[in-house]
């Protein structure tokens, strides 16, 4: 889908080749698919190591705050690393981090996992301030996916509802010091920029401003209403020659509505819905805490970029800027989750290894003597 989604973007846009996103990404899945085999084979309980996380998270931060320096502007924002003719998005980069860190905090703190000072405040200031550098690029979709992730992954780790309850009143007083930071330094016209207000305003009404901020959800909707159930052939979109900006990447999902119908945008979700729900459904089997909670932080990344990306295309919620996981053209995108599910397959193994130990052990001698 691709090649098919990219080819006239890259002709009549960018003067490459029709085949020049598609060999892009093709070199990133390799990189991407390498990066993959090394976290499967790796111990994935090396990455809660009190020093790595530490290293994690300031590397991190300090590579976000490099952005502002050194970073890249592109379509309003400064949220990529230009080298050479490669670019590299960090905040991609953030929501594995904050994974890893979550699921470490609250994995090896179960007994202490409703204090205050030991599990809630300290990744709370994390989350937030990682949360507020991608925001003043500004890339708020990328923002709120971290802040979702982190949300799901809170709820699910076994702390009380009493401190969840406090645990919002503190983040509420951090996101309000932090807005009040952004006034102060003169970037509220970022959060209020006309890129941003026509984003809601299409969103609100995209058939009365389809000649303005409506029209790329007005073509979108255009795209999937023409697909029907099977779509007008692989290669056949209209829509994408010209009418449907970002169709390799935002709206890749109309592309496949148009050209494949309902019936190739169901497979879609559903080998995406897939990989989620078996990550919950073994999350929940995983007796390792940690584990569990990388499966649950791995899963509802992908799901809720999934849910964002589909809002945003169909009109259910403003258009973000977030990709469909694994089908939209990206190289940092695709080397993010390639690693994820590295880690995922990694946990996966190891809880399936366990679970064969244990089977083993549990069998009687005498019946082991008596298979001699």
């Amino acid at each position: 889908m691709i090649y098919s989604s990219s080819m006239i973007t890259a002709v009549a846009r960018y003067k490459e080749p029709m085949d020049f996103f598609f060999e892009k990404q093709k070199m990133a899945f390799i990189i991407s698919f390498l990066a993959m085999i090394v976290t499967m084979i790796l111990p994935y309980k090396m990455y809660k190591n009190k020093n790595f996380l530490m290293l994690m998270m300031l590397g991190m931060a300090g590579i976000l705050l490099l952005l502002f320096i050194f970073g890249h502007t592109a379509g309003n924002a400064t949220s990529w690393f230009k080298i050479g003719t490669k670019s590299i998005q960090p905040a991609e980069f953030s929501k594995l981090a904050m994974i890893i860190y979550l699921a470490a905090i609250y994995g090896k703190r179960q007994d202490r996992i409703n204090s205050i000072d030991k599990a809630v405040i300290p990744p709370i200031f994390f989350l937030v301030f990682i949360c507020f550098l991608i925001g003043i690029q500004p890339d708020y979709g990328t923002a709120a996916v971290i802040f979702l992730i982190s949300s799901t992954m809170i709820i699910s780790s076994g702390m009380s509802f009493k401190s969840i309850f406090k645990l919002s009143l503190i983040t509420s007083i951090f996101v309000a010091i932090f807005a009040l930071g952004i006034i102060l330094t003169g970037n509220l016209s970022s959060v209020f920029s006309e890129n941003k207000v026509s984003r809601f305003t299409g969103f609100a009404d995209p058939f009365g401003q389809e000649g303005g901020n409506g029209y790329q959800l007005v073509n979108s909707l255009y795209a999937i209403g023409s697909g029907g159930l099977t779509g007008v052939g692989l290669g056949d979109s209209v829509q994408k020659y010209g009418y449907l900006p970002e169709s390799h990447t935002d709206f890749i999902i109309s592309v496949i509505a148009e050209e494949l119908g309902i019936f190739g945008v169901g497979f879609v979700l559903l080998t995406l819905g897939f990989i989620v729900l078996r990550g919950f459904i073994l999350s929940a089997k995983c007796k390792d805490p940690f584990g569990s909670l990388l499966l649950i932080g791995i899963s509802s990344m992908i799901g809720i970029q999934v849910g964002i990306n589909i809002g945003g295309a169909t009109g259910l919620i403003p258009i973000t800027g977030i990709t469909l996981p694994f089908i939209s053209y990206g190289g940092s995108s695709l080397l993010l989750l390639m690693i994820s599910m590295g880690i995922f397959q990694n946990v996966i193994m190891r809880m399936n290894l366990l679970e064969q130990k244990e089977k083993v052990i549990s069998i009687p001698k005498d019946e082991i003597a008596s298979t001699k």
